[in-house]
């Protein structure tokens, strides 16, 4: 329940400010500071693959209309104003909806954290040690302020990686800045009026989710400077009655726990709790997905023994990966698949995958699997651990009138079920190998597995953009 105390000391944004402000590096134990490392490591190989899509060349040419700049961009060999390539280097992250979820902030942090931390390091000429902890710093406030509303901003048409990632982001800069405690708690007083994210995307398969990142990004960094130049924002950012949970969740905001935007800083490290994608489509969709494939596995399923499917899934994903239906049953476009339910059932029976071949515009169209989709109804799982885990069951009745059912309740890369670093970093090769050739893609390894080690993340983030 919201707590409207006007303590400015007891307030979410003056507690986040310390710690932001405050975290040692030295201090963050060594297993987290790797993980966080993996973690990166999985984001830049995401972006460079986004780099030959379409959907990115477009965005850098819009992006390119207001001007170059000293900042670059990954994978293009291309440098842009600091906001604007940092804009882009967050779209890369998030264009193929690749990229890790934090499970019970819903939210995918690296996505805003990681190139605002990039592109203050290679501006400011920090070193890599520190960008590492300021990422690491952003990615515990992110996760922390997006569980706070227990999955309820997707109830309401937001989306939380772009309206949370901003004050990561903002505190990120700000730190980087050496903003002051108080410089620190008004600047997310200001993010509060920069924050934003719809999910309207989910309509017709708009571009509009894959930015969202990127501006949270660019926005948290003109939020820090405002206040490091003595712009006042409000103090209740978080707690207030127009504050960032009663503004965006309405009647919803009742369900939320304030306790946990900042419950264990600095002793439970959530960046251990981040999920890594081992799929290319919302997390929502993965255990349904797996679910099937493991059905077709066990049982030689083809499409012709099949008379209906049903997915069991969470009450509260359904708006975002089972409707409208039309559009889930045949999408219109990859954006649209990567957020259907029915599509990714019927790829994972028809094709025992569901990754970004089955995204291409052939696959898309192919008759058979949208043959299946339209097969595919849900019903809401009563017994769904959500947010804990995005759970998913599939049930296959065959016109032999048999029923053939497997359950997923844990989805797989969470952090009870993880990716270890080797499957990330074969993702990351998969992935970098679409851009790079071997060597460049060693480099890239190397140096991002070394990237505490690193003096000066100018190099880094050069190499990045395959400077």
């Amino acid at each position: 329940m919201l707590d409207n105390s006007s303590q400015t000391d007891t307030l979410i944004a003056r507690r986040l400010a310390a710690f932001a402000g405050t975290l040692d590096g030295d201090a963050i134990p060594a297993e987290v500071r790797e993980r966080a490392r993996y973690l990166i490591l999985d984001a830049v190989g995401i972006a460079l693959a986004s780099t030959q899509y379409d959907f990115s060349h477009r965005t850098l040419n819009a992006l390119r209309e207001f001007g170059e700049g000293p900042s670059p961009v990954i994978g293009y060999g291309t440098h842009l104003a600091l906001r604007d390539a940092v804009t882009m280097n967050g779209f890369l992250i998030h264009g193929l909806d690749y990229d890790d979820t934090h499970t019970r902030g819903v939210i995918h942090a690296t996505a805003s954290c990681l190139p605002t931390a990039l592109g203050m390091g290679d501006d400011l000429g920090a070193s890599g040690h520190d960008l590492v902890t300021a990422y690491i710093a952003g990615m515990e406030v992110a996760t922390r302020l997006g569980s706070v509303a227990k999955g309820g901003f997707h109830q309401t048409g937001f989306h939380p990686t772009g309206l949370i990632g901003i004050f990561a982001a903002t505190l990120i800069a700000g730190r980087m800045r050496d903003l002051t405690e108080d410089q620190l708690a008004s600047a997310q007083g200001i993010a509060l009026s920069l924050a934003s994210g719809s999910l309207e995307f989910l309509q017709d398969g708009a571009w509009t989710k894959r930015i969202h990142p990127g501006i949270a990004g660019a926005q948290g960094i003109t939020a820090a400077a405002l206040a490091r130049n003595g712009f006042v924002g409000p103090k209740a950012a978080y707690e207030g009655r127009f504050g960032l949970y009663a503004s965006h969740l309405g009647p919803l905001a009742e369900n939320c726990d304030l306790s946990l935007a900042t419950e264990a800083l600095g002793e439970t490290w959530e960046v251990a709790n981040v999920a890594v994608k081992p799929l290319p489509a919302c997390h929502f969709t993965h255990a349904s997905a797996d679910a099937a494939v493991i059905l077709r596995e066990s049982h030689g399923l083809t499409a012709d023994m099949i008379d209906s499917i049903r997915a069991l899934i969470p009450a509260e994903v359904v708006k975002t990966v089972c409707e409208p239906v039309a559009t889930k049953k045949r999408p219109q476009n990859s954006y649209d698949a990567q957020f259907s339910i029915p599509f990714a059932v019927a790829s994972g029976i028809r094709h025992g995958r569901f990754g970004l071949r089955e995204l291409e515009p052939e696959a898309l169209n192919d008759p058979e699997t949208l043959a299946l989709a339209h097969k595919v109804d849900y019903e809401i799982d009563p017994d769904a651990p959500f947010p804990k885990y995005y759970s998913g069951e599939v049930i296959v009745r065959l016109k032999d009138g048999r029923e053939l059912r497997h359950r997923e309740e844990i989805n797989r890369g969470s952090s009870d079920r993880p990716l270890s670093a080797g499957d990330i970093t074969t993702k990351f090769r998969e992935n970098a190998a679409m851009a790079l050739s071997a060597s460049a893609l060693s480099r890239v390894e190397d140096a991002v597995l070394s990237l505490d080690d690193i003096g000066n993340a100018q190099d880094f983030a050069a190499l990045l953009a395959g400077n």
